[in-house]
């Protein structure tokens, strides 16, 4: 999967970018037809210490997920974006297949009714 990865009013080093590219990847043994992703890293200029905001943006078939949290470092803004990707993933493919055997349903019935 294509991951980009742009951090805002900052630059990430390399370990930064490993650690997430690695936590993304573990994303497609939940679903294996994720198109792209994009990650956005920002500093925000506040007093406290969680200032450190992670957002994940994954293009799947039918949709977008979106995951957005704000931490005090970016690994665990990330762990918890993932996570809740992870369970938005659940979701999308529960809905997908739902979706795709009341299609079927529909269409056995029709070919039935044809003849």
């Amino acid at each position: 999967m294509k991951i980009t990865v742009q951090s805002i009013h900052f630059t990430a080093d390399h370990k930064l970018l490993d650690f997430i590219q690695k936590k993304v990847d573990k994303l497609d043994q939940f679903f294996d037809q994720i198109i792209s992703g994009e990650v956005y890293l920002k500093l925000e200029n506040v007093d406290d210490e969680a200032n450190k905001i992670s957002e994940v943006k994954l293009i799947v078939p039918g949709g977008t997920l979106f995951a957005k949290e704000q931490c005090k470092t970016f690994e665990e803004a990330t762990d918890l974006a993932i996570e809740s990707l992870r369970k938005q993933i659940t979701k999308h493919k529960d809905k997908t297949r739902i979706k795709l055997s009341e299609h079927k349903a529909i269409l056995s019935t029709d070919e039935v009714s044809d003849y």
